[in-house]
């Protein structure tokens, strides 16, 4: 919608074959709109969450209106090529990305995108429309749903899950951060106090380091027990984990108290065991 309300109408109406500009204008902004929008699915929707920006679609709507005036034939590879390997691609880094947006322009920018009643994924629902006037492209968008299903996206339902998670995550961690800093007057204790107790009752419980020699011994590497180094791999990570913990939390009630300086690092622990949050050193 925001796409087509910025659109400059009065070039798309001096071309001379608007009945093929239109319908490939309209996959155009669809496939912005698409990979856009399949950064909320994380790492299902790419590797990288890409920044891809409107001048990219300018770009491409520009070489889109000069190739089919120049050719008699629609040049649909150009098109393919110069939008998904130069315009967006020009951003995009990881090699499976760059083979995710080729295939997904091309469902947009094909021979079968100027038909009308073209289906642009499985539902039927996402459709190449009669090539009208700016208002007939808005009045459809209108009736698009406001939250897509994954399908509309050419994934599966289940890809919605990560959606869920990270929306919840991000819902708890601002609801967080909005809560009192600070303790209240009368008896309550202190924010202070609060993560100082939190701290010392972690570093209490946290478990002393694998003894590697140990797991080495009892678990030895061999080609038949091939679980054995995947083991002994985690227990060396492991082992770092609680080696950071123990230090760390020693450290940051010792900042509480005025022992050593509070730095970047022991601040954002402390805010997140306040908050009964993991810290990100973590």
């Amino acid at each position: 919608m925001g796409t087509y309300e910025a659109l400059d109408w009065k070039e798309i109406e001096e071309s001379s074959k608007p009945e093929i500009v239109k319908p490939l204008l309209f996959g155009f902004c669809f496939f912005h709109a698409i990979v856009q929008d399949r950064r909320k699915f994380g790492p299902i929707g790419w590797n990288i969450a890409y920044a891809f920006t409107n001048e990219d679609l300018w770009v491409c709507r520009k070489q889109l209106l000069l190739f089919v005036e120049k050719y008699e034939k629609v040049p649909y590879e150009v098109l393919n090529y110069l939008g998904a390997i130069v315009n967006y691609g020009g951003r995009v880094t990881d090699d499976k990305d760059s083979l995710l947006i080729s295939t997904i322009l091309k469902t947009f920018i094909c021979e079968e995108a100027v038909q009308v009643g073209h289906s642009f994924s499985k539902s039927g629902f996402y459709k190449v429309i009669e090539p009208g006037e700016k208002d007939d492209y808005i009045d459809y968008i209108k009736k698009l749903p406001l939250n897509p299903q994954p399908e509309a996206f050419g994934l599966h339902e289940n890809a919605e899950i990560t959606t869920y998670i990270n929306e919840t995550i991000i819902l708890m961690e601002n609801v967080l951060s909005m809560q009192p800093k600070a303790g209240g007057g009368g008896k309550g204790k202190s924010r202070e106090e609060i993560i100082g107790e939190q701290a010392e009752s972690l570093q209490k419980r946290t478990p002393p380091v694998f003894s590697l020699e140990k797991v080495s011994k009892l678990y030895p590497t061999s080609y038949e027990e091939s679980m054995n180094t995947v083991l002994f791999q985690e227990c060396v990570r492991y082992n770092k984990l609680l080696s950071d913990m123990n230090s760390l939390l020693k450290l940051v009630q010792k900042a509480l108290l005025g022992d050593i300086v509070m730095t970047e690092e022991l601040e954002k622990m402390a805010e997140a065991i306040y908050n009964n949050q993991v810290p990100p050193s973590w």
